[in-house]
């Protein structure tokens, strides 16, 4: 009888330490709350608020192959040679690029807060070299803005607030200014259509064009785009918009090579379907035949064109430019939206060179009167 009470009371105390043991192994800790992303619709949709911070971030771009074919004159074809003979024939003139965008808001104290970059990787030949392999990485845009002050890489307000010429891909046939540039630049909005803009600009690059020697001739030479001393490049520009279009004028100053120029456009909204637009350029050559302001031949130049929307997918596109130097453009496109977000263009460009007045490189320059050139290119572009 003791030895079957010892059992018993043996098994219990054994069944209540492994019941305790068991007890504190299945202690379950309380969850962390889940901190899912906040959607910030201040400014237009795709934003949402950076975790713990009041800074609304958006991330897009777009990823495009382009197909073009042709002369060179028009940038769409490309010349490379035969492997087998050795001759110069035409070739494709094929390029995928991946574009990335970022855009910040948060509102301050003294107004909206912005940021935007944009970046592009590009592999492919191009119209001067054949051979297809990766084509380095371009900052086109990484500016800060708040309210209507604006500082950083940016494209010059020259162009950006009158605007680009026409919704072709082909625009620049007979230039209408060059882009890139750091700038400091304050837009004042009156809110009731009425805007103006100053800019204070770097610029970039450099042309091989004429300019004029000690003794006032014109000889090939070097004209460098970027400043040359504490001086900036100015440019100043007022806007008029209403629902029938607008009225743009814009001025520029150069004052490395004492040279200015200047732009007035018009936009109308004739129709719901009809959108059109005339732009006309003036600039001085007193000391270069080309610069980052002037870019076209001659002292004069018009662009021209418009857009008909058949549909909601459907748009057609044109644009007609020339300059005092008898150089004529004119480039047309079909733009197809196949799906939201994803879009075909076909378009068909054409290019008759007058007396160029350039310097293809330093010590030679084109004489030929007229040279034509005609191509096309099809582009596929999927935007998110």
């Amino acid at each position: 009888m003791k030895i079957h009470t010892l059992l018993l009371s043996t098994g219990a105390a054994l069944l209540a330490v492994s019941g305790a043991r068991a007890a504190d192994a299945v202690v379950v800790a309380e969850p962390e709350p889940a901190e899912y992303v906040k959607i910030c619709d201040v400014y237009g949709a795709g934003y949402f608020y950076i975790p713990g911070t009041e800074t609304c971030l958006r991330i897009g771009g777009y990823i495009r192959y382009d197909a073009g074919l042709g002369d060179r004159g028009t940038f769409d074809g490309a010349r490379t040679n035969d492997v087998l003979t050795g001759k110069q024939q035409n070739t494709w003139n094929k390029n995928t690029r991946f574009t990335l965008k970022t855009w910040t808001g948060q509102e301050t104290e003294l107004g909206t807060l912005k940021t935007y970059t944009e970046t592009r990787f590009n592999f492919g030949n191009d119209n001067s070299n054949a051979d297809a392999r990766n084509r380095g990485i371009s900052l086109n845009f990484a500016w800060i803005q708040l309210g209507g002050l604006r500082v950083g890489k940016d494209e010059s307000a020259y162009d950006t607030f009158s605007g680009y010429a026409g919704n072709v891909i082909q625009d620049t046939l007979v230039p209408y200014g060059e882009f890139d540039t750091n700038l400091i630049s304050y837009t004042f909005d009156a809110g009731n259509g009425f805007s103006a803009i100053v800019s204070l600009e770097q610029g970039s690059g450099s042309y091989n064009t004429f300019v004029k020697d000690g003794t006032g001739a014109w000889v090939p030479g070097i004209v460098d785009n970027t400043i040359d001393s504490y001086a900036p490049n100015v440019v100043v520009g007022a806007k008029y918009t209403q629902g029938w279009g607008g009225i743009t004028g814009v001025v520029a100053y150069n004052p490395s090579w004492e040279e200015w120029a200047g732009k007035v456009r018009l936009d109308v909204n004739a129709t719901d379907q009809i959108s059109l637009f005339i732009m006309g350029g003036y600039g001085t050559d007193d000391h270069a035949a080309r610069s980052f302001y002037k870019p076209w031949g001659g002292n004069w130049a018009f662009w021209g064109g418009g857009s008909y929307k058949f549909n909601e997918k459907t748009t057609f596109n044109t644009q007609v430019s020339y300059d005092e130097q008898k150089n004529l453009g004119v480039a047309a496109n079909v733009a197809y939206q196949m799906v939201p977000g994803f879009t075909v263009t076909a378009e068909v460009d054409y290019l008759n060179e007058g007396k160029r007045g350039d310097a293809d490189w330093l010590g030679s320059w084109t004489t030929t009167d007229k040279k034509s050139s005609v191509g096309g290119i099809l582009r596929f572009q999927r935007d998110f």
